[in-house]
């Protein structure tokens, strides 16, 4: 059995309570009295939560962590890094607009992520040396370079393991689902199978979007199920080995299936038509905004991480269609870049208003950049040399840049910053120690980060 643990206790472990910390304001049997759902009793659960955070002084760890992976790999020059200066061949065909911050320009297609950039901090010099999709993805997702030997945990898999979520809700899920990169990176590397990202095997856009695992099969009930359940543990407990590890399941997916079928306060957080169609409407109707607004739901329950998977961002051919307009002849541009605008500028506007930004880290990246020059087909091939990640909300500073790139998108001009250096800042960010150590199952300690990684202390507010 794959098992790994950590050589010391959590730096920050989220802690159960059976009510508010402020315990004079209410009981937790008197939310219902006073109009307080489940969302609410959770925001206060953060606000007051005392390890790891001090709200009197301002030092706010994130919680939770929406992590938007744009899925093949996003072209930098027509998003967070134009160069409206440079020659046509490499300034593309889109235009440029100004963001809220003087100097700082974004794509023409980001005008509502532009309009809020003094919450955003944009790193525009990252850099890697590895162009192929299986392993710049496990690189930007793991924050080590693969290897043969070893597949290292995706950033949901440590946080899972570290932290677990206040309910029944898997801790680490994935929406619509984890098969990024070419769909060979498991996502929980070496970390224990319960730590694999969850995918939800649905379109959240589509009219009858629907969860797995959510409802009943044909001929299945709760009691058949709670037998099959009580089956796998009794041959997983006569197969082990070590008397202390009987009681554990062999079979997550089952385990998860079961609780969440148990629970309907579960279900419901996967119900986005209990959302008012306005909201809906803000994050646009695209799989991606649905997919944020189905991982805001989930983060404001209690859920540490949240993947939204957007593919299609490999761009080799017909780059104004794909980016901008979405299908010949649009009038007006719905293809990946202004759905992605219309989806991130909701998530942080929604987050804010719901008082969650200070608490929940969004990120923005794909596994490399793209040429900076045009090819023949009218698109942009892998570049991994020099890309941009956006972040936003849970302890980043926004409202700057962070590097830069040389003045055609080619190299970094200044301050490199590597996948390794972006683990141990999102990490820290998490409230995670980068150096804490796991170990594999036959005893090999490895860094969360590797030793070489840095924290990009600009990013920290």
């Amino acid at each position: 059995m794959n098992e790994a643990f950590v050589s010391e206790t959590p730096v920050c472990e989220m802690k159960r309570t059976d009510g508010f910390r402020r315990r004079e304001l209410v009981r937790v049997g008197g939310l219902t009295a006073l109009g307080l759902g489940l969302g609410d009793y959770l925001r206060h659960e953060r606000l007051f939560a005392a390890e790891g955070n001090d709200t009197a002084t301002g030092k706010v760890k994130a919680k939770s962590c929406i992590l938007i992976w744009l899925d093949g790999g996003p072209s930098h020059l027509e998003t967070f890094d134009p160069k409206p200066d440079a020659p046509l061949e490499v300034r593309g065909p889109l235009g440029t607009i100004p963001t809220s911050i003087p100097g700082v320009r974004f794509g023409e297609c980001l005008p509502q992520t532009a309009a809020i950039m003094d919450r955003i901090a944009v790193v525009r010099s990252m850099t890697s040396p590895l162009g192929e999709h299986n392993f710049g993805t496990h690189y930007l997702m793991t924050g080590y370079k693969p290897t043969p030997v070893l597949e290292y945990p995706a950033y949901g898999a440590v946080v899972s393991q570290l932290h677990r979520g206040l309910g029944v809700l898997p801790s680490n899920i994935a929406v619509p689902s984890f098969k990024v990169g070419g769909s060979r990176l498991t996502g929980n590397g070496y970390l224990p199978a319960a730590t694999r990202p969850f995918s939800v095997g649905g379109d959240p856009s589509a009219p009858d979007f629907a969860v797995r695992d959510l409802d009943f099969y044909q001929g299945l009930d709760l009691t058949r199920l709670d037998r099959r359940r009580q089956f796998v543990a009794a041959m997983n407990a006569f197969e082990q080995r070590k008397a202390q590890e009987a009681s554990a399941p062999s079979d997550p997916d089952l385990e998860r299936a079961y609780r969440l079928i148990a629970s309907e306060d579960a279900k419901r957080a996967f119900r986005l038509k209990e959302e008012p169609t306005a909201t809906r409407q803000q994050y646009g109707g695209k799989s991606i905004g649905q997919s944020c607004l189905l991982a805001r739901r989930l983060v404001e329950r209690g859920v540490p991480f949240v993947t939204v998977n957007n593919r299609g961002w490999d761009t080799h051919e017909k780059l104004q269609t794909r980016l901008k307009d979405g299908f010949a002849g649009a009038k007006v541009g719905v293809g990946l870049v202004p759905s992605l605008d219309i989806a991130l500028s909701a998530l942080i506007r929604d987050l804010e208003q719901r008082e969650m930004l200070d608490e929940t880290l969004v990120v923005v990246m794909g596994e490399f950049g793209r040429t900076p020059k045009l090819n023949t087909r009218g698109g942009r091939d892998h570049w991994p040399r020099v890309f941009s990640v956006l972040m936003a909300g849970g302890g980043v500073a926004g409202g700057q840049v962070v590097g830069s790139s040389d003045s055609v998108g080619e190299s970094p001009l200044d301050r490199p910053v590597t996948p390794s250096d972006l683990a141990a800042t999102i990490y820290t960010l998490l409230g995670i120690d980068p150096r804490k150590e796991f170990h594999t199952d036959d005893g090999r300690p490895v860094r969360i980060a590797p030793y070489e990684a840095d924290v990009v202390s600009e990013l920290i507010a």
